[in-house]
Formats: structure tokens, C-alpha cells, sequence
């Protein structure tokens, strides 16, 4: 038995500090002692969290503050016996209603989550069941219509922690389908493309496929700000609009959706995370025009990627590659992407010259080879565009001007899409006959003949005639 003499005016920071950073018995027992100056008897778990979080700082990474929340579910479970089935329980439903905080009033992308779902979220959380319906909706309730508020210490985390209401337009940006994703948002980038497009949701992380209730069509107005494509909605309640998602570019790749014949104008989009979207334009030279610019960016800012790491397992993971805008010039971005190709093509000559083992070869294993020769492929197809774009780029660039100005991007487009150009340009200039003069014969177009299908019965002209058998005889 640790006795420690601790009073109230001992440093927040530095207990929290303690009790997060260091998981060994001294430690755990600080926080056991510092957590009893607090009494939640008789409060609800949203009115226990709010008056722990007006006086403990939470900092750090996500393992150091779980850890300070578990001494609080400790204690509110001390406070309250009975109130859940043990402290783990409490601990859970904490997490959930923190994440709830995050996802209602931080930055607004996308749609918020509604009652139902945060309900749904927490199935079984409550050591294998279910917490009551009543308590989720008044936690959810409760957050909903007051944020929690956090306790921010001026000398040691000022310039630490910046909170999200502060930040502005400077602070990070999360993918809504991707949470764990930052969006490399600069607000001070040039436009580089804007227009009305359609957007169907066609895959989700990893290549999965998107559940069918969420593959509709809808239209949003695109702005492809440096790295980043906006799909924005107009609200009448705020002057500005509003972000619907964005959508990361950095190694990505834009290809025509030659596969999807449901719409005209179609073009495919698969982002580093290996999401998928399909996008239609006004037009063909619309389209061209948005999958040149956007692999000319991804081309252009896309930093190199990490070497693979290295390990004892043999499963097939895909490396992770990164967000920031590179550094590299022109030239330099030529000769890495140069590199990576070449690098990949080794890669897949190896691959395909060692397969698994015919007859003895494991399921897993032929996944394996098959996941492989799938990712080599596309990486080579996605560094060879990248490399056309880059030297296409060259040409019409001024030499030391690293902005994307309209007039070059223009340029660029034509040189680039040249055959879309020339068609457009030729439905134009051709001349059409006019209708209008009583003295020109109009041609009449001829009916449209509909076919219709018949029963076997109906195709024939005639029906035979049947004589019964003993009018024969007779």
C-alpha cells in the first residue's frame, strides 16, 4: 500500500503526464490516488466526464489519454455501483461519447451521425450486451446540444494543441470515408480545375466494394484546389459552401471508365487508399480536361513513397503513401518516377517467373500472388501516365515557374487532348440545315417499327383444321 500526499493544487499536467506516459505501479497508483479527489455520486456519465475534463488536461497520443480515461471509469464505476456492469463498460461508452464530440461540432464534412447510428455502433459493447437505448439517446442528446469542453493549460500547451474552433481554414481536414487519412488542405493553393460533375461512389477502402444503398448518383460542384478535390454543396444557411467531402489526389490516377456504359462522359478515380469514384462531366473535353489536370497534379506534388518496411510476416500489405506535397522539381519528379517504375517492373518480372507451387500451393498463397501481380500492375500503368503527364507538362511549362496558371493549363489540356479537341471543334464548325425556309423540302424521319413478342401460337397465319377420327372412318 502506496501512501501519497497529494492536495488540489497539485499540477494537472503533470499528474496526467505521469499517469499517462509511464505504465508501471507507481504510476497507476498516482492516478488511483489523484482520481479520489474527485466525488461523480449521483451524476449522470456525460456530468462526470464534462467536470473531469474542465480540470484534467488530455494529452498526448491516443494509448496515454485511454489510459487517463480508464482511471476515470474506475472512479465513476467506484462512485456509481451498479450504475454498468463494470468499469470496461464505462470505459467504452466514454471513448464513444468523445468520438461523438469529434464527429458533431469538428469540422463539417459530411453528414454527422445520427441517433440511430450511434446507437447501432455500440452493439454488444456492454461486456457482450447492449447498453439501454434511453441512456445512449440522452448522452447523444446531451453532446449534441453542448460540446465538451476541455481544459487547455496556457503555459504548457500553446503551442501543442490547437483547438479545432481556432484553427479555421488552417487546420487539418479528415476524409469522411477515411477518418484516419489527413487531407493535405492549403487554403492559399490555386484552383487549378472547377466545375459542376456527378459523383457515384463505386468502392470503399482497399478496393471494397460499396454497399449497394450508397452508390447513388449525385451532383456537387468540384474545385480541385491544389492536392485536394472538393465536392461542395450550396447551403442557404451559410454564405459559403459547405464541403461535402474531400477527396485527396496525392497518388492518385484518373482514367477514362471505358467499362461503364450506363452514362456518357464518365471517368474513373482511385485514390491512394485504393477508394474509387466515377465522375461525370458535362462533356468529352470536360472529362479529358479533369483527368489530365488531376493526373498532372498527383504527377506533379506527389512525394515518393517510404521504402517497404521490413518484417517476419508474409502477407501482403500495400505500403502506405505519403500525404505531404513533395519538394522535388520538375526535372527531379521525372527521374523518381522513372526509378519507381523500372523498380516495379523488376518487381513483376520476379513475380510472375516464381508462382506459388502448382498443385501444392495454398489458397492463401495463390491470394497472395494474386494481390501482388494486381498492385505491381497498377503501380506501372500509374507511374507510366504520371511520366506522359510530366513530360507533356515540360512542353508548354515556362522554365522556373512552378505555379499551374490557367493560360499554360490550357494550353497543356490541348496538347494532351488533342483528338477531343479537334472532334469538339468539328461538331462546331460544321454546317447543320436549316428548317426554317417553306421552299426546303424537310425530310421526314421514317416510323419507328416497334417489334413485338408473340406466344408460339400467335406467330402462326392460319390455324390447321382438325377432322375427329370417326368422321374419317364415316
Amino acid at each position: 500500500n502506496l501512501n501519497l500526499k497529494l492536495n488540489c493544487e497539485l499540477n494537472n499536467v503533470a499528474i496526467c503526464t505521469n499517469a499517462a506516459l509511464f505504465s508501471n505501479h507507481f504510476s497507476h497508483a498516482v492516478g488511483e490516488e489523484y482520481l479520489k479527489f474527485f466525488d461523480f455520486t449521483g451524476q449522470t456519465l456525460d456530468q462526470a466526464l464534462r467536470s473531469f475534463l474542465k480540470v484534467v488536461i488530455l494529452m498526448g497520443e491516443t494509448q496515454e489519454r485511454e489510459r487517463v480515461l480508464q482511471h476515470f471509469a474506475c472512479r465513476f464505476n467506484q462512485c456509481n455501483p451498479g450504475s454498468f456492469s463494470s468499469s470496461g463498460a464505462v470505459l467504452a461508452l466514454t471513448c464513444a461519447v468523445m468520438l461523438l464530440n469529434t464527429d458533431l461540432h469538428g469540422q463539417h464534412v459530411g453528414k454527422s451521425m445520427s441517433s440511430s447510428k450511434f446507437v447501432s455502433n455500440l452493439d454488444g459493447m456492454n461486456e457482450g450486451t447492449n447498453f439501454s437505448k434511453d441512456l445512449l439517446k440522452s448522452l447523444y442528446n446531451s453532446i449534441k446540444s453542448e460540446p465538451l469542453e476541455w481544459a487547455v493549460d496556457d503555459d504548457e500547451l500553446k503551442n501543442s494543441v490547437l483547438p479545432e474552433e481556432e484553427a479555421g481554414d488552417d487546420g487539418p481536414l479528415r476524409s469522411k470515408s477515411n477518418p484516419f487519412l489527413d487531407v493535405p488542405h492549403d487554403k492559399n493553393a490555386s484552383v487549378v480545375k472547377q466545375g459542376f460533375l456527378q459523383r457515384k461512389l463505386h468502392a470503399d477502402i482497399d478496393g471494397k466494394r460499396t454497399p449497394w444503398g450508397k452508390r447513388g448518383w449525385k451532383t456537387f460542384h468540384g474545385v480541385l484546389r491544389g492536392m485536394v478535390l472538393y465536392l461542395q454543396k450550396d447551403d442557404y444557411r451559410r454564405e459559403q459552401p459547405v464541403n461535402e467531402e474531400v477527396v485527396s489526389v496525392h497518388h492518385s490516377l484518373a482514367e477514362q471508365a471505358a467499362d461503364y456504359t450506363k452514362k456518357p462522359h464518365v471517368f474513373r478515380l482511385q485514390t491512394a487508399d485504393w477508394r474509387v469514384f466515377l465522375f461525370q462531366a458535362s462533356s468529352k473535353v470536360e472529362m479529358n480536361s479533369w483527368i489530365s489536370r488531376i493526373n498532372l497534379v498527383s504527377a506533379l506534388h506527389s512525394s515518393p513513397q517510404f521504402p517497404a518496411a521490413v518484417g517476419s510476416q508474409r502477407k501482403f500489405f500495400r505500403p502506405i503513401l505519403p500525404a505531404s506535397q513533395s519538394a522535388h522539381t520538375l526535372e527531379r519528379q521525372l527521374q523518381c518516377h522513372t526509378g519507381m517504375l523500372e523498380s516495379f517492373k523488376a518487381d513483376l518480372n520476379h513475380l510472375q517467373q516464381n508462382p506459388p507451387e502448382g498443385r501444392k500451393a495454398r489458397t492463401r498463397e495463390l491470394e497472395e500472388h494474386r494481390a501482388r501481380a494486381e498492385y505491381l500492375q497498377y503501380e506501372m500503368n500509374r507511374y507510366e501516365i504520371y511520366i506522359q503527364v510530366l513530360e507533356g507538362w515540360r512542353k508548354v511549362a515556362k522554365a522556373g515557374n512552378d505555379a499551374l496558371n490557367p493560360a499554360e493549363l490550357n494550353l497543356f489540356d490541348k496538347t494532351l487532348c488533342a483528338d477531343s479537341v479537334e472532334d469538339l471543334e468539328n461538331e462546331e464548325g460544321s454546317l447543320k440545315k436549316s428548317h426554317s425556309s417553306p421552299s426546303l423540302e424537310v425530310e421526314i424521319a421514317p416510323p419507328t417499327v416497334i417489334k413485338v413478342k408473340r406466344n408460339i401460337s400467335e406467330r402462326r397465319t392460319y390455324r390447321k383444321t382438325i377432322v375427329p377420327r370417326w368422321k374419317q372412318e364415316a
